[in-house]
């Protein structure tokens, strides 16, 4: 029944010490370091850490955001965690779940968490709804407008440029005024 740490700094500028104290302090016998986004997939020592944990020991992070992606995130690592018969404890926030009331209280902040990011897509998707009954489009304002594409056209009809020097005078890609060509050779063309 070991204590293994996990720490998790943002980026290589940030120093992990204040973290690894404070596992060190709370009798982590083993501390894993990843200098990576949380967002990130791949976080090696999270990987190797989850690894070395055995029935019985227990997990330790300083704060439960340290540790999870997101709420999914963290209820997955939890979940199997607890199927492994290993516990998880944060210690800034008093959880540990490997006594009842803390399973209890990480699930209870899991599911308002959860709760609250249904909220925030519920009324994203209700704005969006609303702006669309105003006749709004979402999205990005396309950088080729049909002034431009003529302009495109006759720039590479002439000869004298190449689709690369096409692109980079209106700041696109060559794939963008391919297709931007390819359109208007298909509707200038009865065959198509």
């Amino acid at each position: 029944m070991a204590l293994i740490g996990y720490v998790r700094v943002s980026t290589r500028d940030q120093n992990p010490d204040a973290q690894t104290d404070m596992l060190s302090a709370a009798g982590c016998e083993e501390l894993f370091v990843d200098h990576a986004s949380g967002k990130l997939a791949k976080r090696p020592a999270l990987t190797e850490a989850l690894r070395y944990l055995r029935n019985g020991d227990t997990l330790v992070v300083t704060k439960l955001d340290r540790l999870g992606r997101s709420v999914k995130n963290l209820k997955e690592i939890s979940d199997g965690l607890q199927n492994r018969g290993i516990g998880l404890k944060a210690l800034s926030q008093g959880i540990d779940t490997t006594t009842p009331g803390g399973r209890l209280f990480f699930h209870m902040l899991a599911a308002i968490a959860e709760f609250e990011h249904d909220l925030i897509v519920e009324r994203t998707q209700d704005g969006l709804a609303a702006a669309r009954a105003r006749g709004r489009k979402g999205g990005r304002r396309p950088k080729m407008t049909d002034n431009r594409i003529k302009q495109a056209r006759a720039m590479y009809d002439a000869g004298d440029h190449t689709v690369q020097e096409v692109a980079d005078t209106f700041g696109v890609s060559r794939a963008t005024i391919y297709r931007h060509l390819e359109r208007t050779e298909t509707k200038g063309n009865p065959e198509y």
